[in-house]
């Protein structure tokens, strides 16, 4: 949504942020750079708040330029055709992505602690964008049967994700967290598989619910695949106090002995 304030024109902001992450606000960053670029950033906020809730092919040049409360031929002069602005916030959004789910991830160990964390901000991620729209499942939608320039942005920037994740499934089988017979491939599979059902569930059919399922598959999911000194790890043997603690049944044979000399009695 734009407002015209005097001169100064403001953004506000329809893509949201996690709270959590410390990432600099792009308003401020927009503010830093020369005239020109500012009112490029500015037409490219407003593009991906439309393209959020309208989709890619819902972006036009017409429309930036009324929602800017510009000529047309001014937004024109920024990004010359419909598919240069298109491939834009295909790329911003991509930038905005890394640094809300992957950047924050990367940080934790290697192994079964980075592939949760990736998985756990993807997660929130969709979360937030129940009510605008996920670009990388949208415009799969749109640009699926469509060859050309948006769609090979789009699906480069969607293999560039899922090359992240699948690096992190199989630093997980080095570092001994999951068994070596791990398919990465399947795993990443399953993983976009939630995610896909996460998005249908809660944004098309409103169903309550749909995150909690989503983190309880992921879990199962990654039950079924763990390493042994994993699983020892995730439930340790019962010994020391906690093992004392637990009262003792008698044997076998001394139950059946101590029943028989009461039928006696």
């Amino acid at each position: 949504m734009a407002r015209n304030l005097g001169n100064q024109v403001r953004i506000v902001r329809p893509f949201v942020l996690l709270p959590t992450l410390s990432i600099p606000d792009s308003r401020d960053a927009a503010r830093a750079l020369p005239k020109g670029r500012q009112t490029r950033a500015a037409i490219l906020e407003a593009a991906l708040g439309l393209a959020s809730h309208m989709g890619l092919e819902g972006l036009s040049i017409g429309a930036l330029a009324d929602l800017m409360r510009m000529s047309k031929s001014g937004v024109f002069a920024h990004f010359g055709s419909r598919e240069e602005l298109q491939i834009s916030v295909i790329r911003e959004y991509h930038e905005r992505f890394a640094a809300e789910v992957f950047a924050p991830a990367i940080r934790e160990p290697r192994g079964l602690p980075r592939l949760r964390a990736l998985f756990e901000r993807w997660l929130r991620r969709v979360s937030v964008e129940i009510d605008s729209g996920c670009i990388y499942i949208s415009g799969a939608v749109e640009f699926d049967d469509r060859p050309g320039a948006v769609r090979d942005a789009l699906a480069q920037m969607v293999r560039t994700w899922h090359g992240t994740l699948e690096k992190a499934i199989r630093l997980a089988v080095d570092e001994g967290h999951l068994r070596a017979d791990t398919d990465p491939h399947q795993m990443l599979f399953e993983i976009h598989g939630l995610i896909l059902s996460l998005h249908h569930d809660a944004r098309f059919l409103k169903l309550p619910g749909a995150l909690d399922r989503a983190h309880l598959a992921f879990e199962r999911m990654l039950a079924h695949h763990l390493s042994e000194p994993a699983q020892a790890r995730r439930t340790p043997p019962r010994t020391g106090n906690a093992a004392r603690s637990e009262p003792r049944k008698p044997a076998r044979g001394a139950a059946t002995r101590t029943a028989t000399n009461r039928a006696r009695r």
